[in-house]
């Protein structure tokens, strides 16, 4: 039995104008250049749950979180929050990678996390507010009293602790985590993580998690989507993922996990640099830095496929080892939720 879903992404698409300025185009007789960050891109995440997104820098993967949240509108394509029990629909809040970039510098901490209280009227009285405020830093760890300082007298893991409170201020029911740990040493890394998870089965939040980390991603998350120049290349259950990885980009993601067991172990070397997405290659994107790519690799962009095992992959390779078990992505119902 499939889980509800707390949000459903169909053929999402962002396209950003990177243009010179008009006049140095009429002079250089240049036309306007444009980025396709994200590229038909599709997913489901279910209530409760936490899907992460990985890949390189650069990927797309931050651009999502931010058409998600509602900061980019997107170029085509659709997001559906599913509704709450009320009727209402379910809304994004983002947890950002930076703590301190993120948080006032001049206010101190219970008016930051008190802001959107008092922006939407979430409470009556000036009391309440500061009651609520006092409950959100317990809750994350920290003490009412820390209220009155100001974000430079906090570690960086505090800081990212108040990030958290005053998301969870408006009694959110998802959260886009966008790179929460990458600024934190390992150490405070795991406090966070532990926090996160504690309170995601205490209040039942669903996540939406962005990081480059597969460490961080396998103790995170339900399922797990590849990324590669825009597209959604791979997409499977956590453990299976790492068990099976089936795209060969995932492969090589794989292999920069370090091992204790084996430090020395002998790795494919992938020439070729991460290609510029301002000029993507033909067919495959992946394909200039693939071992096992072929003509038609280069020449034929390959289909997002659902496998008989409810894996997503977006392989020629795959799909011909796969044959008529695999099923193109082509309809809203062609995920599960």
């Amino acid at each position: 039995m499939t889980r509800p879903f707390a949000l459903r992404v169909r053929n999402l698409s962002r396209k950003f104008d990177v243009s010179a300025p008009w006049l140095n185009r009429v002079v250089e007789r240049k036309p306007k250049q444009y980025v396709m960050a994200v590229d038909d891109v599709s997913f489901d995440v279910p209530k409760g749950g936490c899907l992460s997104l990985v890949g390189e820098s650069g990927c797309g993967k931050s651009t999502v979180a931010r058409l998600v949240t509602g900061l980019y509108p997107p170029s085509n394509g659709s997001l559906e929050f599913t509704p709450d029990i009320n009727g209402a629909p379910l809304s994004a809040q983002m947890i950002f990678q930076d703590p301190y970039a993120s948080l006032n510098p001049r206010w101190k901490v219970r008016d930051i996390i008190a802001e959107p209280l008092r922006e939407l009227k979430l409470r009556e009285t000036e009391e309440e507010i500061l009651a609520r405020v006092a409950e959100l830093l317990t809750t994350v760890g920290l003490s009412p009293n820390d209220g009155g300082k100001f974000p430079h007298e906090f570690s960086g893991g505090q800081r990212q602790r108040i990030s958290i409170a005053r998301a969870l201020a408006t009694e959110p029911r998802f959260l886009v985590c966008d790179e929460p740990t990458s600024a934190l040493d390992v150490s405070v890394q795991a406090q966070i993580l532990n926090l996160m998870r504690r309170l995601q089965d205490e209040m039942g939040l669903t996540y939406l998690f962005i990081s480059h980390d597969l460490s961080v991603v396998r103790h995170m998350s339900d399922r797990i989507a590849v990324m590669y120049l825009g597209r959604i290349v791979e997409e499977a259950e956590t453990e299976t993922l790492f068990a099976n990885p089936r795209h060969p980009y995932t492969q090589l993601l794989m292999q920069t996990i370090p091992n204790i067991e084996h430090p020395k172990r002998a790795r494919e070397v992938t020439t070729g640099e991460v290609p510029s997405p301002l000029n993507p290659p033909k067919g495959c994107a992946f394909h200039p830095r693939c071992p096992l790519a072929d003509a038609r690799c280069s020449a034929e962009r390959p289909a997002v496929l659902t496998l008989k095992d409810g894996n997503r992959v977006a392989c020629h390779r795959v799909e011909e080892a796969e044959g008529d078990s695999a099923r193109e992505l082509t309809g809203p119902n062609s995920l599960s939720a």
